[in-house]
């Protein structure tokens, strides 16, 4: 007889939609992105003023994968000269909650970490 039951490696495992999701939303820019457009709409300018490190080449590509993942949505002002904002989506909205558990986590267990990384880099 066979178990059909799923195995606890199976429970563990990152499906590959899953995973390229999540290395696309929460990659080097896109959180800082998404804190800046939580706080309200912003046009890439202003993006690229916040986030002074990133290069316009990164914060596009970092702004169309969102885009392209629901998470911000780009609009066309119509003003002089023509703008582009950007803002969050609802559901871009919906990842506050647990991204904002994972900044505790790391605010918790910072000192952990340090400790940890300063053990094995002296070895």
């Amino acid at each position: 007889m066979t178990d059909t039951a799923p195995s606890r490696d199976d429970e563990l495992s990152i499906p590959a939609p899953h995973r390229e999701l999540l290395d696309q939303v929460l990659d080097k820019w896109s959180l800082s992105v998404l804190s800046e457009l939580c706080e309200g709409p912003r046009r890439f300018n202003e993006l690229r003023r916040a986030i002074p490190s990133v290069t316009q080449k990164s914060l596009t590509a970092t702004l169309r994968r969102l885009e392209r993942n629901g998470i911000v949505e780009r609009e066309v002002v119509s003003s002089r000269p023509v703008a582009v904002e950007y803002r969050i989506t609802p559901l871009g909205k919906t990842m506050r909650p647990p991204v904002d558990g994972l900044l505790d986590w790391a605010r918790t267990y910072m000192p952990q970490i340090e400790k940890a990384r300063e053990a094995f880099d002296a070895e």
